[in-house]
């Protein structure tokens, strides 16, 4: 299956989560699910 959402997508919302914008608010704007966020928050922290 295709990955919906390419790392650079994920990193920009990560990005702006940094810059003080709610996980949640951010998933709505953006279109992915909370799972999908934090997902990328924990591998991209590694």
């Amino acid at each position: 299956m295709k990955k919906r959402f390419t790392e650079e997508q994920i990193i920009g919302v990560l990005k702006e989560a940094e810059a003080g914008a709610k996980a949640a608010e951010l998933c709505r704007k953006h279109g992915i699910s909370e799972a999908t966020y934090y997902t990328g928050r924990r591998s991209t922290a590694a």
